[in-house]
């Protein structure tokens, strides 16, 4: 079976993507099995930072590579973190630590202003010179809460409010949030034109 390596360093990620296409004809592998180190995302937009770590994931693999670039757009915010989600609260910053500076810099915002939406920028290369990478996008709109509640998935899930469940997206069940989330929907685009 061929080998696809997965460029990133988020566990979270690795479960989705594992899930989500564990029914294709390719193994998608962390690229933690090759000792990539994370790419330094110094694009200014998430195609550009998903192309950096794919680029760079297959370059040290030898293999195809996919990448995602993702984050949360709060738009009373006007759109951060954005592509900072990852260090929303500084450069090494945890999970915890980008949430609790949301929380905290959302907690004056009135409720019906606290609209966001979660966005994913997927590439796959065929190799690491490829000039025509494929290019998927996903789009998931909520509105945020101001405490957690849920303990499913990761990062900014415990706020991220979905009307349709009336339920954070920390509270849905894995296939759920698969069918609903913004990496879900690009990786879906990724996988209809794989075929």
């Amino acid at each position: 079976m061929k080998k696809i390596v997965l460029a990133t360093g988020n566990l979270g990620k690795v479960r989705e993507f594992q899930q989500m296409l564990a029914d294709q004809p390719f193994e998608v592998v962390p690229q933690s099995e090759f000792n990539v180190s994370e790419a330094e995302e110094t694009g200014l937009t998430f195609v550009e930072n998903a192309i950096i770590k794919a680029r760079h994931a297959a370059q040290i693999s030898g293999l195809a590579a996919i990448a995602d670039d993702s984050g949360i757009e709060v738009d009373a915010l006007q759109g951060a973190p954005g592509i900072y989600s990852a260090r929303f609260a500084g450069v090494g910053a945890s999970d915890q630590d980008n949430l609790d500076k949301l929380i905290h810099d959302i907690s004056t915002i009135e409720d019906p202003l606290r609209t966001a939406r979660f966005q994913c920028v997927l590439v796959m290369l065929q190799h690491a010179e490829d000039p025509t990478p494929i290019i998927c996008q996903g789009t998931w709109e909520g509105r945020l809460l101001k405490e957690p509640v849920g303990t499913n998935g990761f990062g900014y899930d415990p706020i991220f409010w979905v009307d349709e469940y009336n339920c954070t997206s920390a509270q849905l069940d894995p296939a759920v949030k698969d069918s609903l989330s913004h990496r879900g929907r690009a990786l879906r685009q990724l996988v209809s034109l794989l075929k």
